[in-house]
Order: structure tokens, then sequence, then C-alpha cells
């Protein structure tokens, strides 16, 4: 499993006060995580197709040049420069094609030309290519000016990729574009770390599992259970292995009963709910019994009560139970520490700057996260508008925004035009 290093203790205030010293803030937070988790290291060879969302185990040597030959970037005629005039006209008489697969095999003598077709490869006696938008056929000959520029339209071996380039390191987390440049290489297996095991339950006697009483109509003060499926979502987009425990009811025994089946098998375990300090709230309770807290409470909103510590090998994140701050703190919390964990070596999501189209406010002394829409304005800049009310609860809220707006600790207020730092969500919420 995952390890991660030592936890440094924090003393465990209430986190009810927002003006309470202790709450931590969250730079200082993310940091603490980065510094706690040492990246998986066994791997596993998969075809290339089933490499697709996985992190490089190694560092990829191309075996070829890219291109491997010579070949036109164009439509036209394969020519020697050297028959290029000084001015007015040179006439060359065509010899023959070459195809895309299909070489002309002989050589080009001086005054001659052959058709090339896009991807040909160049014929020994050539080395340059005239599109043929810019020549005159006349016959089985062409006409060729002295605007004609030597070299044009050829791609040279090895422009692309060259023979024992490190392509791609360890660590490179595999997109669409990537599995197409290994294709090109010839490599139809590639070594990746194992995906990383996660083990997530939520706790709360008011929530109802929809596997357990589909169709039911809710008891009086029960919720349905939504934000299991969305960790799972965002688990499985990730490309994580997902073992969901369920629902765990408040009691410190299913709790405990809970953690000890997540500790046998998971490299992190989630929960959500269960963090602040109600006398229901054992999560937090429990996990102090059996493991290692480094902070619980953040300066932040949404998302104030969010434990981190360590139990066992696996790392632990306690969420909230607040359906939008079990969001937000993944995006921030979670999903870097998740692809330190894979070993992934891009971690950060990109933040970008936009003009807000709303007036926004906030208590100053924590980084708030508000949920917004991006846009274009007549400029082609980016504006930013809010979805509306922030409160914790509009799960809703979260299928209308592509964003959050970051509004840092010093801020209290944003006026209309005001920049502002944004995270977008690029799909994974």
């Amino acid at each position: 499993m995952a390890r991660a290093d030592k936890l440094s203790i924090v003393r465990e205030p209430s986190c009810s006060d927002p003006s309470d010293p202790e709450l931590l803030p969250v730079d200082i937070a993310i940091e603490r995580v980065a510094q706690s988790l040492i990246p998986i290291t066994e791997t596993e060879t998969l075809p290339l197709r089933d490499a697709l969302g996985r992190v490089l185990g190694a560092d990829v040597v191309s075996p070829i040049n890219v291109p491997s030959y010579v070949n036109s970037a164009m439509d036209g005629f394969a020519i020697n420069s050297n028959d290029i005039p000084g001015s007015g006209e040179a006439r060359l008489q065509v010899i023959g094609t070459a195809w895309a697969g299909v070489p002309f095999e002989n050589t080009v003598a001086s005054g001659e030309a052959i058709r090339i077709m896009t991807g040909g490869m160049m014929p020994a006696g050539t080395d340059t290519v005239v599109i043929q938008e810019h020549v005159q056929v006349d016959g089985d000959s062409v006409l060729i000016d002295s605007e004609v520029e030597a070299g044009k339209n050829v791609r040279q071996s090895g422009e692309d990729v060259q023979q024992g380039e490190t392509v791609f390191p360890a660590g490179e987390l595999l997109d669409p574009a990537h599995l197409g440049v290994l294709a090109s290489l010839g490599i139809a297996e590639i070594a990746v770390t194992r995906r990383l095991r996660v083990a997530f339950f939520t706790t709360g006697d008011e929530l109802r599992s929809l596997e357990d009483h589909a169709g039911e109509p809710l008891g009086p003060g029960e919720l349905f259970d939504s934000n299991r499926y969305t960790l799972f979502g965002m688990l499985t987009r990730l490309g994580v292995e997902v073992i969901d425990l369920g629902v765990v009811r408040d009691t410190a025994e299913a709790t405990r009963a809970a953690f000890e089946q997540a500790a046998q098998t998971a490299d992190v375990i989630l929960t959500s709910g269960g963090v602040s300090a109600g006398d229901a709230d054992f999560v937090t309770k429990i996990f102090h019994e059996m493991g290692q807290v480094a902070f619980w409470k953040l300066a932040m909103r949404p998302g104030r009560p969010l434990a981190f510590g360590r139990l066992g090998d696996a790392a632990f994140f306690g969420l909230p139970g607040n359906p939008v701050a079990v969001m937000v703190t993944f995006y921030e919390f979670v999903l870097p520490a998740l692809k330190r964990l894979m070993g992934a070596n891009r971690i950060d999501s990109t933040r970008v700057t936009a003009r807000c189209l709303s007036a926004l406010r906030k208590s100053p002394g924590r980084t708030e996260y508000q949920r917004g829409v991006l846009g274009r304005d007549d400029q082609g800049a980016l504006t930013v508008t809010s979805t509306g009310k922030q409160g914790a609860g509009r799960l809703s809220s979260m299928c209308m925004a592509d964003c959050i707006i970051v509004l840092p600790p010093g801020t209290d207020r944003v006026s209309v035009d005001d920049l502002v730092e944004v995270q977008p969500f690029f799909g994974l919420v």
C-alpha cells in the first residue's frame, strides 16, 4: 500500500468557531499533505489501449525515429533543389509517382520530377516538394519558377521524435495524445504504476442508501445518500480502484469496524460526515484512537471540518458531510494527494484569472471557494459569473458550475469587474 510519512499531531480544538485562531490556513494544510505522502512504486505492464488515464511507471525511450524516413508534407512534385532556376521557369519531366506506403524506388536525376502524395517517401535525388498549386502541368512535364524554396514541404527523419530520445518521463499521466505518440513508436505494451486503492464510506443515521432501500419513501428526518455517488464518480474518473464500504451508522462500533476494514486493503481512506464536534460525530473520535491526525479544521469555506491523517499505511481524509463541501475539499485536497500517491509528476490544477461579473462577499481570514461559470467578453477575455447562493447544501449548483472562484483570506468583497482567481473543473466534477 502507499505510505505516508510520520505526521505531526496538532491540538484538537472545536471546529465550530470561524474566528478560532487554531484554524489552519489552506496553503499550510496543502503543504502538510504534500510532504506527508510517498508515491506507490509497484508497476504493471498493460496493452497500450488499457493504459489510458494511468501513470507511467518508467521513462519511455524511443526505439525509432519518427518519422522513420524523409517524406513529403504536402501533395505536389518532388524535385532536386539544384533544378530551381535562378530566374524564369524550368521544365522538369515527370517520371513517376510516390504514394504514401508505395515509394518510388528509382533515383530522380537532374531535370526530372515525380508526383508525390502527403506522407510519401522522398525518392533518392530529391530534397524539395513544390505543392501542386504552384506548378504548371504540361503533359508529362511541369514548369516551376524561381520562387520555389529549397527544402520546402519536406519532413525529415526524426523531426518529431529521435531514436534514443526520452519521450515521456516516469510519472506522466497518459491521455489520448500520449497513446498516439506511443503507438507511433511501435510500443504495444507499457509499464504503469498499479491502480491506487481508495476505500470510502459515508456516515449518518439519517442517510438512506439507494442500494438497500430502492423505491421506498424516505422516513421522517431521512435523506438519500448523495455523497457516496459524488465520490464514486470523481474517483472513477480519476481511474483509481474504488472500494465502496457503504453507509456507516453513527456508532463507535460501526465506525471502528469500517476503519478496520478499509485499512486492510486501501492506500487511501475517505469518509464523508462525522468530522465535526457533535455527540454523534464519531469519525474523528474513533480515528484519534486508531491512527494519527495531522489536522482536522481549516480556515476555509466550505469545508472547515476536514481531517487528514494516517491509519497504518493508509492516508486518511475525513471530508465534511455537506454535499458541496465534499466536492470542494475533494478537488482542493484529495485530488492532488491521489495524483501524488499515484506517482504523477503534474499535481496541481491550473488556475486562471478572470474578470468577475458578480459582486461577491465573504468573511475575511479564511479562503473561500464560490461556484462560478466561465465565459468570455466581446474581446475574448475570460469572465466568471457566480452561480448565485453559495450554501454548502446546494448540490445542484455544482451541476451549473464549471469552476470555483478562489477568494483569498485577505479579501472580504469582490466588486463587479474585479479580477479574481478561478480554478476550472476540467471535467472532474
